[in-house]
C-alpha cells in the first residue's frame, strides 16, 4: 500500500467509528500528540485523550455521511454531510483537513464549518430557480 491509501483508509475508518461511537476504534486512528483545529472559532485540541474526549462530550443525535474524500501523499480531505437529530433535523456541512504521522496515524485534523447563505440577488440571472437545491 501506499501512504497515501494507508492515510485515506485511516481517515475512513475515523469516520467510521465516530458515527457509530467506537471511541476506543476511533483513537485507534490518532497519533498520541493529535492538534485538532478549528479556524471559525478559534479553537486548537491537542492530544488523543482531549480529541475523543471532545468527541465524546459532543450533544447526541447526530450522523454523519461522507460525500467525498480526497487523497494525496501526505493528506486527505473530505467532505461531510452531518445531520442532528434533535428536534428538527438540521443538516450541515464541514469540510476537513487530515494530515498523518509516519505510523499512519492521523496527526492534524483541521475542521471548517461553513454556514449556509442566500446568494445575492445580482446572481438570479446566472442560477435558474430549478438550479438551486
Amino acid at each position: 500500500m501506499t501512504e497515501t491509501t494507508d492515510l485515506r483508509e485511516t481517515v475512513e475508518r475515523f469516520w467510521a467509528t465516530a458515527e457509530a461511537r467506537d471511541w476506543s476504534a476511533f483513537a485507534d486512528t490518532l497519533a498520541d500528540d493529535v492538534v485538532y483545529t478549528l479556524p471559525q472559532t478559534r479553537e486548537r485540541i491537542s492530544g488523543k485523550e482531549r480529541f475523543v474526549r471532545f468527541n465524546m462530550e459532543y450533544p447526541s443525535g447526530w450522523h454523519l455521511r461522507v460525500e467525498r474524500v480526497v487523497a494525496e501523499p501526505g493528506q486527505v480531505v473530505t467532505w461531510l454531510r452531518f445531520t442532528t437529530g434533535s428536534g428538527e433535523a438540521e443538516e450541515a456541512h464541514a469540510l476537513s483537513f487530515f494530515t498523518g504521522d509516519e505510523k499512519g496515524n492521523i496527526a492534524t485534523i483541521t475542521d471548517f464549518w461553513p454556514e449556509p447563505y442566500e446568494p445575492p440577488a445580482s446572481r438570479d440571472h446566472l442560477t435558474a430557480l430549478t438550479e438551486r437545491y
